[in-house]
């Protein structure tokens, strides 16, 4: 059963959406993080400053946060193969869709790209059916 968790979830929303738009504001950069994860590899590239601190502070505040007792317990209900296979077909899926669930849900449906809004529609409408498959059909 899934735990019902409005108000972290609105202020993770809301957190999301403020590193989004201060990210915009300072740098004139989307924050997609699969876009941020790249241009990380090398760390040659001109931008690779800005890239790192967005994903040290990503990684970083919720496991500072962790630390003190403020974050929200973790487990995952699979293996690390399965957790690892998972990762392989996002990635595949993210290269496949010219993007990740953060840019192109929170940045490009805020600048009503199509194309966003056309991929966070098939993104949610997979999400969908995998949930009503998984817990009313299997």
């Amino acid at each position: 059963m899934t735990e019902f968790t409005p108000l972290l979830s609105f202020t993770g929303g809301l957190l999301i959406g403020l590193a989004a738009v201060l990210l915009m504001l300072s740098w004139g950069r989307i924050a997609g993080m699969s876009a941020i994860v790249i241009g990380v590899f090398p760390p040659l590239s001109a931008d690779w400053a800005w890239r790192a601190a967005f994903l040290v502070g990503a990684i970083g505040m919720p496991a500072l946060l962790q630390l003190f007792g403020y974050g929200a317990a973790f487990s995952a209900p699979v293996s690390l193969g399965a957790l690892v296979v998972g990762g392989l077909v996002t990635g595949l899926g993210v290269t496949f869709g010219s993007g990740c669930t953060s840019g192109h849900g929170v940045c490009g449906m805020a600048r009503l790209s199509p194309r966003s809004i056309a991929a966070t529609a098939s993104f949610m409408a997979s999400g969908f059916a995998t949930v009503f498959l998984m817990r009313h059909v299997f």
